[in-house]
């Protein structure tokens, strides 16, 4: 039986949908936090409350082969936290590393996490970001993931449960939250935007590829004690990614264009620095190592990723 924590969010709800389709007759293990929702045949629900580091997962834990590990907690816009690499660090690292000492101590073979590309930087100049370069965390958050991956593969080592580390960057699909959905909704009522002079190259992810790796991660011999990138295997600018998701909607983008300077200058002018380096920036992933160690390749293309959320907004 497969486990997937964090099931009621937007990746893990996805893993979940996709496990009883390959396999009608699998039953899932869903952790959520509480009570209320209504799951189909073969999910069997268990309350267990925030990812605490004080948690008991004994039961959820019962027969259970795999974890599929997505329950996080993520970057939080307005932080009421006094100190808020503590609290991703309380959650994100050693809640993240109860459940995983509580799976090897319950026989678990595999513990598959889902960390951020934010843990091997914030951008790239010139080369893309490989499974192989030194971890360089930018934020609280990316802090939180990178010390989760070592303390999971410092467990390993000491168990012998296999970890499989995945680090996906901007995840899109139906229903996507934070800038990406806001982008597509501004662009469905035909907002014009100030982004037509961008010429940034970034990497993304549809949601269908990324649950695609997450599901061969669960079985593959060579996925064992691996980091893996992922990505549509396709990188654009921000105002060619603009354009395509307008071509998705059936609406034709309305872009200025505004030189990224410019942008750049009035974000820092309101404390916005961190929403421009995300849309003027480049941020390119080399999948290259997944493809070749997994025979790896992302089912959807980016134009097809686009018109499935489209279709979803």
């Amino acid at each position: 039986m497969i486990l997937v924590t964090g099931a009621t969010g937007f990746v893990g709800k996805a893993v979940v949908q996709r496990l009883l389709v390959d396999d009608e007759s699998r039953r899932v293990a869903v952790a959520v936090r509480r009570d209320g929702q209504q799951w189909p045949d073969g999910v069997l629900p268990y309350v267990t409350g925030d990812l605490e580091p004080s948690a008991d997962w004994s039961v959820a834990l019962g027969g259970v082969s795999v974890v599929v590990h997505c329950a996080a907690r993520v970057h939080v816009m307005a932080d009421a936290a006094v100190n808020p690499l503590d609290e991703f660090r309380r959650v994100n690292v050693q809640g993240t590393l109860n459940l995983a000492r509580q799976a090897a101590a319950a026989g678990v073979r595999r513990f598959v996490f889902i960390s951020s590309i934010g843990v091997n930087g914030a951008e790239t100049f010139q080369q893309p970001f490989t499974a192989q370069d030194v971890a360089a965390p930018h934020s609280p958050y990316a802090v939180s993931k990178y010390e989760a991956e070592l303390g999971l593969q410092a467990l390993a080592a000491e168990t012998g449960m296999e970890v499989v580390i995945i680090r996906p960057p901007l995840v899109y699909g139906p229903g996507a939250p934070g800038n990406f959905g806001s982008l597509m909704r501004w662009l469905k009522r035909g907002v014009p935007l100030p982004l037509g002079a961008i010429h940034n190259q970034r990497s993304l992810v549809a949601l269908d590829n990324l649950v695609d790796l997450i599901v061969t991660c669960l079985t593959h011999p060579a996925a064992a004690n691996q980091t893996f990138l992922v990505s549509d295997g396709e990188d654009v600018s921000t105002s060619e990614l603009l354009r395509r998701m307008g071509q998705a909607l059936g609406c034709p983008a309305r872009l200025v264009p505004v030189p990224a300077s410019i942008l750049k200058l009035a974000a820092a002018m309101v404390g916005k620095s961190d929403v421009a380096q995300r849309l003027c920036g480049s941020l390119q992933v080399d999948i290259s190592k997944t493809r070749q160690l997994l025979g790896w390749a992302p089912p959807l293309s980016l134009d097809e990723g686009l018109k499935k959320a489209a279709e979803g907004l």
